[in-house]
């Protein structure tokens, strides 16, 4: 899968110059897939979960991000809250964070409570991921109504931010109201603990500029959507007064590796292509501004989409995409249902071994 963003051999070039002057060091994370098909045993996945958080810190990765779903009849699907806090020792001293949480399917104060003690627990590595949410599924059963989603976003932004800077807070709003309160549990972080936005429609990538600390561009939609989108970025950053690109700034992508890129495609596009099939029938695809349906078969679904292949094809790939974005968080999963154990601890180790210490010099 060759990259339509620049010429691979120039992106190297630049990149291995900029590389040498330290200009361009990436942090890089790894999302912890809690999706498993249904006849998995889930004790022994959330083990296998377990062991490939260590060998990541172990390896040097720089963060660990978990997301949310709730009522998916796909798959079985664990709650990251209690994840990461289960998780937090073994993690080390990276960062951990959700990306994302639904945050108008909660009540921001216990996003903040749990937050603050979440920061507490890792010893202040917390990051705060949030989403607006698609699926009615879950609105509809959580009680909240669709047409109140965004508002109800937005309201809880403020308050959760209020919480975790303000010793006393005072509250009014459209959903919320809280008179003279105060967290019970602090977070370690000053001011507060980082809230990144996970965006795909272009409406939200303007207002994570303005709301949020930084924009996390979610690799779903194809390439030339996200540089479009990249530069929407930028300029809403300029409208607000703030520089580009911003710390944690965030690029997540489908992303897999093996020996070559026969065996990269062999172990994960079965697994894949169940993926986008779960998201295709959440109407995820319906939400994308490119418009293009996740419903094809999974070679055409990936290119321009997806990075797999071969080491040295994953760095050209990655190498591309930070030339065309400047994106200083690179995040990808190397677990999708149903997949083996054994082929997420390949890839994490090929990853490590052969890619991770191009992205992270400097």
């Amino acid at each position: 899968m060759r990259s339509t963003l620049v010429d691979p051999n120039t992106a190297c070039r630049v990149w291995s110059r900029s590389i040498r002057r330290g200009e361009h060091k990436v942090r890089v994370g790894l999302f912890l897939s809690l999706e498993h098909a249904l006849d998995d045993d889930l004790r022994q996945r959330f083990a296998d979960l377990t062991e490939f958080v260590r060998v990541a810190s172990q390896a040097g990765f720089d963060f660990l991000h978990a997301g949310q779903h709730v009522l998916v009849p796909q798959f079985q699907y664990l709650q990251s809250l209690p994840v990461l806090a289960r998780i937090a020792a073994d993690a080390g001293n990276i960062e951990i964070g959700t990306d994302i949480l639904l945050l108008a399917l909660q009540h921001p104060v216990h996003v903040a409570e749990m937050g603050a003690t979440l920061d507490v627990i890792c010893g202040g590595r917390f990051s705060l991921g949030v989403g607006l949410g698609y699926r009615d599924v879950e609105f509809e059963s959580l009680g909240v109504k669709q047409g109140t989603r965004l508002r109800r976003f937005l309201e809880s932004m403020q308050v959760v931010k209020k919480l975790w800077t303000e010793e006393v807070v005072s509250f009014k709003g459209e959903f919320f109201e809280l008179k003279d309160v105060s967290l019970a549990a602090r977070p370690l972080q000053r001011p507060r603990p980082p809230i990144v936005l996970a965006a795909s429609g272009d409406k939200m990538v303007k207002r994570a500029a303005r709301i949020a600390d930084a924009l996390s561009l979610t690799g779903h939609d194809t390439v030339d959507t996200l540089i479009r989108q990249d530069g929407l970025y930028r300029a809403a950053l300029e409208d607000a007064g703030k520089p580009y690109p911003p710390e944690k700034y965030r690029l997540s992508k489908e992303l897999f590796v093996g020996r070559t890129r026969e065996q990269a495609e062999r172990d994960c596009f079965p697994h894949i292509e169940a993926k986008y099939r779960a998201y295709a029938a959440w109407g995820q695809d319906d939400v994308l501004p490119s418009g293009k349906s996740f419903s094809q078969e999974v070679k055409a679904l990936a290119e321009n989409r997806f990075i797999v292949g071969s080491p040295e094809q994953c760095v050209e790939q990655i190498l591309a995409h930070r030339e065309a974005i400047e994106f200083q968080d690179f995040s990808f999963r190397l677990h999708y249902p149903g997949m083996p154990h054994r082929q997420s601890m390949q890839a994490l180790e090929l990853f490590a071994e052969n890619v991770l210490p191009t992205l992270q010099s400097g």
